[in-house]
């Protein structure tokens, strides 16, 4: 076996490693937390967005401490772009769900893939080919059919879900930057920004919620399973936050959508499994089917010659930054 070769397969387990590790955590703390909020109601859902980033540093800051994260430099400048960013995407899919209707809150989760693309091409130059394009609409047609159901929409939600599409679009497309522009690992760009995220969402977050909810946090009564399942929660956000930033890192904001709504299939798939079949029917089945193949094209599509192509890099890469131990990757021009 040739040494390219080698390489080759070395990097294809690591991307498929990766993206199982992104894809357990991200269905299992879905899982766990329509137990906490559903069964047990704990509904503050910022402030829960808060703990789990506080949890994050708690292990970021221990990992500094024995040395496994080492130093590395992230610009206050981007840094605090990069928290406003995820910041507006969290609280804005908070308003959007309230404020619009289910349908069309799956609509506005569609539309980022089509902002992504449109960054992508914008600030980084990317074509794609025509199969590609072809194939991402596959994946939203497929998920589309499975999860919009009634679709009504007003000013204030129209509002709510264009902010928190173009946020969520913004603050995906900057990790995959920044991790190149300063040559971040996941860890060290975690180490970074989870504390200003949970120092600023625990601020705001109760006064958010109880805004959203008419409930106050600190008046909630935990139980021993509402405890649990909270510890629980958090557990698994920091699997989820670091996976996150190692996908796009390795792959891009876009394929990270693409392959993003196969959680999607999968959390209808273990939902109907552990939570009753009502809601199955053959319009869902299709839906998911669809959604299945446009992500099988999509990644056949976007990994041939020409499929997908940055024409020229925005962010040189100096000989340093490849040497440089701290990044997971090798970057190259055919990321998919």
């Amino acid at each position: 076996m040739s040494g390219t070769t080698k390489k080759t397969d070395q990097k294809a387990a690591l991307d498929i490693a990766s993206w199982l590790f992104n894809v357990v955590t991200s269905v299992g703390i879905i899982l766990v937390n329509k137990a906490l909020m559903a069964t047990y109601g704990f509904s503050f859902a910022t402030t829960l967005t808060g703990l789990h980033f506080g949890t994050t540093t708690l292990l970021t800051t221990f990992l500094t401490w024995l040395g496994y994260i080492q130093p590395s430099q992230l610009p206050w400048p981007d840094l605090l772009k990069f928290v406003l960013f995820a910041n507006f995407s969290i609280v804005g899919m908070n308003v959007s769900l309230m404020w619009n209707s289910v349908g069309f809150y799956q609509i506005a989760k569609l539309s980022m893939i089509p902002v992504s693309c449109l960054l992508e091409v914008v600030l980084d130059n990317v074509r794609y080919s025509r199969d590609t394009k072809l194939s991402i609409l596959l994946v939203l047609a497929g998920v589309a059919v499975c999860t919009v159901t009634d679709v009504s929409v007003n000013l204030n939600g129209f509002l709510a879900a264009a902010i928190a599409v173009w946020s969520t679009a913004l603050q995906q497309y900057y990790v995959h930057y920044l991790q190149r522009k300063y040559s971040l690992g996941s860890f060290n760009l975690l180490a970074h920004t989870a504390p200003v995220q949970a120092a600023s969402l625990l601020l705001v977050g109760p006064f958010l919620d109880y805004w959203l909810t008419n409930q106050r946090v600190d008046a909630f009564n935990f139980s021993f399973m509402s405890l649990f399942f909270l510890i629980l929660s958090c557990s698994i956000a920091v699997g989820t936050n670091l996976s996150q930033f190692i996908c796009i890192g390795r792959f891009t904001a876009v394929s990270f959508q693409v392959l993003g709504h196969m959680k999607t299939i999968l959390v209808l798939v273990l939902g109907f499994t552990f939570f009753g079949k009502e809601g199955l029917n053959m319009q869902v089945v299709l839906g998911m089917l669809i959604a299945i193949l446009g992500m099988i094209w999509y990644g056949n599509a976007s990994s041939k010659p020409g499929g997908k192509e940055r024409r020229s890099l925005s962010i040189p890469i100096t000989k340093a930054q490849k040497l440089n131990g701290l990044s997971e990757t090798d970057e190259s021009d055919g990321k998919v």
